[in-house]
């Protein structure tokens, strides 16, 4: 069933390897490149040291449950009949992507973690050290529901959003450079979850077809577990009048309405504004969030914004957003910035905007 939609003719005496997580996506990722006729190898990234205290909650990438889904990947590499090797991480993790997390809360600003974690470390520092290791392999693969092309016109490799679109990651992975995305395959790109669950039944996987997904960064119900402890400080309204105090700003982010603890007002309030230099959060209405405009910086281009003619796009402000479409009044190599069609809710700096032509990924960057 799912092999309709695979290459017809793929190479032979090719090593890939895959980015096994534990998970059913990966897991089917690796067998269908193993029934496509790859030498097929398993790599698993070890992050977790247990320096922080969790105390559950949403299942996630980072926390003591990690060594179930090692566990898990060994299990699936097994049955595959397949080599697994698991990579020890741990250490380049938290100087890269939990300090990068706390470093951006301390600024006022809401992060991408699994952003940097794609790029810089299972598709950079995971591929480096198997390599030392003397792990080889001509290519690298993961269970990312997303697609890639090659653009000849342009010599370029391209994203494209996956087929499944309530599944598209294409929004995570827009961080690639070409000479990563040269040696990734994405099996999944073209296939329904669903089928992929069908399949992992079908083929004796039924216990990672029913598996939870990773629902979160963390395990923890909250990231307070790795986040430094802020000073207590103002809460004010759009005019700077003071009117409650806040825990800290790292516990809050743009548009959140919870522990404000501010009553007895005819409309609730929400986190419109964080300055980190005055400690101050500002509280307004909802419609004190909706912004007509958008500035991005720290961009990473798919396609270079000189080939990019027409200047109406789509856009994604964080993963959970749907699509919207907004025109560039500015775009160079490092910055730009937007027009949205209509006023987008919670623009939050810190989060990553991702642009698009259709199902093509032109790029994104920082909201600043």
């Amino acid at each position: 069933m799912a092999t309709k939609n695979l290459p017809k003719n793929p190479q032979k005496n090719l090593t890939v390897a895959v980015g096994m997580s534990g998970g059913v996506d990966s897991t089917m990722a690796a067998l269908l490149l193993k029934k496509q006729g790859y030498n097929v190898i398993g790599l698993t990234m070890k992050i977790w040291k247990g320096d922080f205290h969790f105390e559950g909650g949403k299942s996630g990438c980072f926390g003591p449950g990690e060594k179930d889904d090692i566990a898990d990947a060994k299990k699936a590499a097994k049955k595959l009949g397949i080599k697994h090797f698991v990579i020890d991480l741990s250490r380049e993790y938290k100087k890269i992507v939990i300090k990068y997390f706390q470093e951006e809360y301390k600024k006022g600003k809401t992060p991408n973690p699994c952003v940097v974690c794609n790029s810089k470390m299972k598709f950079g520092l995971l591929l480096d050290k198997a390599l030392a290791h003397g792990n080889h392999f001509d290519f690298f693969a993961t269970g990312h529901y997303v697609n890639k092309s090659y653009d000849k016109k342009k010599k370029l490799f391209l994203l494209k959003r996956a087929t499944d679109k309530t599944k598209d990651q294409s929004y995570f992975l827009y961080r690639l450079t070409q000479k990563q995305l040269a040696r990734v395959l994405f099996p999944l790109g073209k296939l329904k979850k669903v089928d992929i669950k069908k399949m992992a039944k079908e083929c004796g996987f039924s216990a990672f077809a029913e598996k939870p997904e990773s629902q979160n960064f963390i395990e923890n119900k909250n990231y307070s577990a790795i986040l430094p402890k802020g000073k207590t400080g103002k809460i004010v309204d759009g005019k700077n009048r003071t009117i409650g105090t806040h825990k800290g700003i790292t516990l809050y982010t743009i548009g959140q309405r919870k522990n404000l603890e501010i009553g007895g007002l005819p409309e609730p309030l929400y986190v419109s504004k964080i300055d980190a230099k005055k400690n101050t959060i500002t509280a307004g209405i909802k419609s004190d969030l909706y912004s007509k405009k958008v500035s991005v910086k720290d961009l990473n281009w798919m396609i270079p914004p000189n080939f990019i003619i027409n200047n109406k796009v789509k856009v994604k402000i964080r993963y959970g957003a749907p699509l919207t479409v907004a025109t560039f009044t500015k775009k160079s190599p490092r910055g730009a910035a937007l027009t949205f069609a209509k006023p987008e809710l919670a623009v939050t700096p810190g989060q990553s905007i991702v642009f698009y032509s259709g199902s093509t990924m032109l790029g994104g960057g920082i909201i600043c």
